[in-house]
C-alpha cells in the first residue's frame, strides 16, 4: 500500500477513535486530571519503561505519537521541555485540553512520523508507547535517529509477534480494546535488525507471558501471582521473552 494512503487510513482510524472518546467527556478540566500513577501504571510495561528515560530534568523531550497526551504531561511534570507529536487532529485536540487541566507547558505538533519536522538533535529523549508498529520501522527510525541528540535515547512500548497462539488470539478473539487499523502488525525481528542497523544500542526487553491473561482473566489475585511467575521465569530463561505479548526498545544515539 502506499505511504500516502497508509497515513490517510491510519489518521482517519485514530481521529474517529478521539471523536468518541470526545463523545465521553463533558469538557470539565477535572475529567482531564489524573495523577502520574495513573498513566504509569495502566499497563505493567509502561512504569519500567518509562524508568529507561531516566532523569527528564530540564531535558527536551519528544511525546511521539502522544495519543490522549497523558504521557506529555509524566515527562513535563518530571521536569522535561516537552513536545507530543501526533498524525490525529482529534487526539491532539485532547492532548491540549488534558495538559492545560494539568496545567503543564506542552508545545503540540501535527505531523507524520515518518517525516518529523525538527532540526537535527532536537531531543534528548524521545518516549513512545505503541507507535512504532503503526508505521514503516526504517523511516521512523532513520528519523529519530536524525532529530535525536548524541548521547540521547528512544524508548518504545510496542506489541510483539512472535508468540503463534497469542496471534491467533490477536486475530480469533474479541475483547476490549481490541480496534486496530488495517495496516498496524506487531514488531518482529526484521524491525529490530532495522533498527540496529540505524542505532548504535539497542536493548529489547519482553513483558507480559504468562500475565498476558490480563487481556480477558480479570482476577487480581491470580494476576499478580501470574505477574510474580513472569518475572521469575524471565530473569532465569531469557528466550521467553521472545514469547511475550509486548517489548520495550531502548534505542541509544
Amino acid at each position: 500500500m502506499k505511504t500516502k494512503d497508509r497515513l490517510n487510513h491510519e489518521s482517519a482510524f485514530h481521529d474517529r477513535q478521539a471523536r468518541h472518546r470526545s463523545s465521553t467527556f463533558d469538557r470539565r478540566p477535572d475529567q482531564f486530571q489524573f495523577a502520574d500513577d495513573d498513566y504509569l501504571d495502566h499497563e505493567t510495561w509502561i512504569r519500567p519503561s518509562f524508568d529507561q528515560l531516566g532523569d527528564l530534568s530540564g531535558l527536551r523531550a519528544l511525546d511521539f505519537g502522544c495519543g490522549h497526551g497523558m504521557a506529555a504531561v509524566v515527562l513535563a511534570r518530571g521536569g522535561a521541555q516537552v513536545t507530543a507529536l501526533d498524525l490525529s487532529w482529534g487526539y491532539l485536540s485532547e492532548a491540549r485540553e488534558r495538559a492545560r487541566a494539568n496545567k503543564v507547558a506542552v508545545h503540540f505538533v501535527q505531523a507524520n512520523g515518518e517525516r518529523l519536522p525538527f532540526a537535527d538533535a532536537s531531543f534528548d529523549r524521545v518516549w513512545g508507547n505503541a507507535i512504532l508498529h503503526h508505521l514503516e520501522v526504517r523511516a521512523a527510525g532513520e528519523e529519530l535517529f536524525r532529530v535525536l541528540a548524541p548521547g540521547g535515547r528512544a524508548v518504545f512500548a510496542e506489541p510483539w509477534g512472535h508468540n503463534p497462539l497469542l496471534n491467533l488470539a490477536r486475530s480469533r478473539l474479541t475483547y476490549p480494546g481490541k480496534d486496530r487499523t488495517p495496516d498496524e502488525k506487531p514488531l518482529r525481528r526484521q524491525q529490530i535488525r532495522m533498527l540496529r542497523a540505524i542505532f548504535p544500542r539497542v536493548a529489547v526487553q519482553g513483558h507480559q507471558l504468562l500475565s498476558m491473561a490480563r487481556r480477558v482473566f480479570h482476577n487480581e489475585r491470580w494476576l499478580n501471582r501470574l505477574d510474580s511467575w513472569d518475572h521469575m521465569l524471565l530473569a532465569r530463561i531469557p528466550r521467553l521473552q521472545e514469547y511475550c505479548r509486548y517489548v520495550v526498545l531502548t534505542l541509544s544515539r
